[in-house]
């Protein structure tokens, strides 16, 4: 049974035991579906998505939907088995803060009432582009392709211990 419990655990404070090592493939899971099913949609519905991104402004409509949906798809995949995990959660990262920047571009709409509702999904750009940030820097954690790789290789620490700082 895991713990959930700080390192420097002292005496007399109560520890909660949960399957730890089970929350982060599940929070991969949980992350990545929604890259994996929106990359499809882009290739589904590529002729709709080409007309909002031209209502956008967005240079070269059709190639921007299937580039990003391409990128999504594939950060998605490497995130969800955590097989290059940070380059697939940085894929996912860029991919939010440009589509913020161009596409939920709230401070140039007139009706108040669509500026707010671009400026919600600005910041929930954002909020999920600093959670893949995340990944990028602790990585895939166990359960992970990357991990398992990285654990056949002699003399080196997990990439969880790995990655910490002094």
């Amino acid at each position: 049974v895991l713990r959930l419990q700080r390192r420097g655990h002292h005496e007399g404070q109560v520890g909660v035991e949960v399957p730890m090592k089970i929350l982060t493939p599940l929070g991969r899971i949980l992350f990545s579906v929604l890259f994996i099913t929106s990359g499809i949609s882009h290739f589904q519905y590529t002729d709709a998505l080409t007309v909002a991104a031209d209502g956008a402004g967005l240079p070269f409509p059709r190639a921007s939907v299937l580039v990003s949906g391409a990128v999504i798809l594939v950060g998605g995949i490497l995130v969800l088995f955590g097989f290059a995990a940070r380059i697939g959660a940085a894929m996912i990262a860029a991919f939010l803060v440009i589509a913020a920047l161009t596409v939920n571009d709230f401070w140039t709409y007139a009706d108040p009432q669509e500026a707010q509702a671009q400026m919600a999904h600005f910041m929930k750009n954002l909020a999920i582009a600093g959670g893949a940030l995340l990944l990028v820097y602790f990585g895939p954690g166990p359960y992970s392709v990357d991990e398992a790789r990285h654990a056949k290789a002699p003399g080196t620490l997990p990439l969880r211990e790995r990655r910490q700082e002094p």
